[in-house]
């Protein structure tokens, strides 16, 4: 007899969220180095290096010195006011610890604001390409991502000219990244400030990706706090700092707004891990920065190995990326369906890629990922291999 799930299945929402297919292609990579196969990764958005030492080492005394029970629902007072420090001496901001949360991760932040801000039916205005788990977040609490097709005319940015055109009654704000995933372009002071413009005009919220910061090579990456105090920034512990599986991040909001998203934080995660809190404290100190600066450039190299190696083989990158570890490439030459060309690459050349199709719809068969998470090395076994496959 079928299970009552079965004959009443899953929830409307669940439904409508798509699957994370750099997700599917780490998994069946996966399967295929266990088995013997050589593969090249290149999908996954996870920096290949382990944690820097001096944050394993903060995390191993506070397991031994017993930091294991729950901490504040908002984070440790110790990492706000670190965070806060942060942003003085990266940004010359002044921003109070007191208006710093804590969160599981980015994706507990976006997680947060999503439910803080969005009513049902109500959307966000956001890029296309663009991290597709944002929308998910929004369909979660009945809300929605109003996608915008954007390309290399606008550094698949958001613009305020974008923004008149496509606002509706029920837009009720937009979502920006910079750096942004797929294409690693950088919004400058200047262009900050125009949509903040753009987006207050129209009585919305702001909210702003930051999750790459720390990890720009080419151009300043000012934070949007420097022109609009009232934005909401989401950002991460997991990319320039190196610690994707403790899960931890931080959002910055307005005064007003923290307390609902203690509330809200109470609820839906009690605390975030104590001991990789404490860890994260690690993060700050000048040695450890040191080595992180370090791991950037050698980011920078790969980049600008495999951006024209990419464009010699017949890719199209029209946007050089700015920051992150990212090459959002078009490959219509080679093909119309970039999911079932990933898969291809997987299973026949041991190259795992990400497939545009996981970023949104706007010309998304088109595209691929190429993240530079991996070594210098094995980015020029990667190169020949496309070489021979596609010449």
């Amino acid at each position: 007899m079928p299970s009552v799930f079965e004959r009443r299945g899953s929830a409307a929402r669940v439904r409508d969220i798509e699957p994370f297919r750099v997700v599917e292609i780490l998994t069946r990579a996966t399967e295929l180095a266990a088995s013997g196969r050589d593969v090249v990764h290149m999908a996954a958005g996870e920096p290949d290096f382990a944690t820097a030492a001096p944050i394993v080492e903060a995390g191993r005394a506070a397991l031994a010195a017993g930091a294991t029970h729950y901490s504040q629902p908002a984070g440790l007072p110790a990492l706000r006011e670190a965070l806060a420090r942060y942003y003085q001496d990266e940004y010359g901001l002044d921003i109070p610890p007191s208006r710093i949360v804590v969160t599981p991760g980015a994706s507990g932040a976006l997680l947060l604001l999503s439910a803080l801000l969005m009513n049902p039916g109500e959307s966000l205005l956001m890029s296309d390409p663009g991290y597709p788990c944002n929308r998910h977040f929004l369909r979660l609490v009945e809300a929605r991502g109003q996608l915008v097709p954007t390309g290399p005319e606008t550094r698949y940015q958001l613009t305020p000219e974008l923004l008149a055109r496509h606002w509706q009654p029920h837009t009720a704000g937009a979502l920006l990244a910079s750096p942004a995933n797929p294409t690693g372009s950088v919004l400058s002071r200047e262009e900050l400030a125009a949509l903040a413009a753009a987006t207050r005009e129209r009585g919305g919220y702001l909210l702003v990706d930051e999750l790459y910061h720390g990890l720009g090579y080419d151009v300043a990456t000012p934070s949007v706090l420097e022109v609009d105090p009232d934005a909401f920034v989401i950002n991460s512990f997991s990319k320039y700092f190196g610690m994707t599986g403790w899960r931890l991040g931080w959002l910055v909001a307005p005064e007003a707004a923290v307390p609902e998203l203690e509330k809200l934080a109470q609820n839906l995660f009690i605390s975030m891990s104590t001991m990789g809190q404490y860890a994260a404290l690690a993060c700050f100190e000048p040695a450890t920065r040191m080595m992180l600066d370090e791991r950037r450039e050698l980011f920078r190299q790969r980049r600008d190995f495999l951006l024209p190696a990419l464009q010699e083989i017949g890719f199209e990158v029209p946007c050089t990326p700015q920051g992150a570890f990212y090459i959002y490439a078009n490959a219509a030459r080679f093909t119309d369906d970039s999911q079932a060309f990933c898969l291809q690459l997987l299973e026949e050349h041991g190259l795992a890629l990400t497939p545009g199709l996981d970023f949104g719809h706007h010309r998304a068969s088109e595209h691929l990922r190429f993240s530079y998470t991996t070594g210098l090395e094995r980015l020029e076994v990667a190169v020949e291999r496309l070489s021979k496959v596609l010449a």
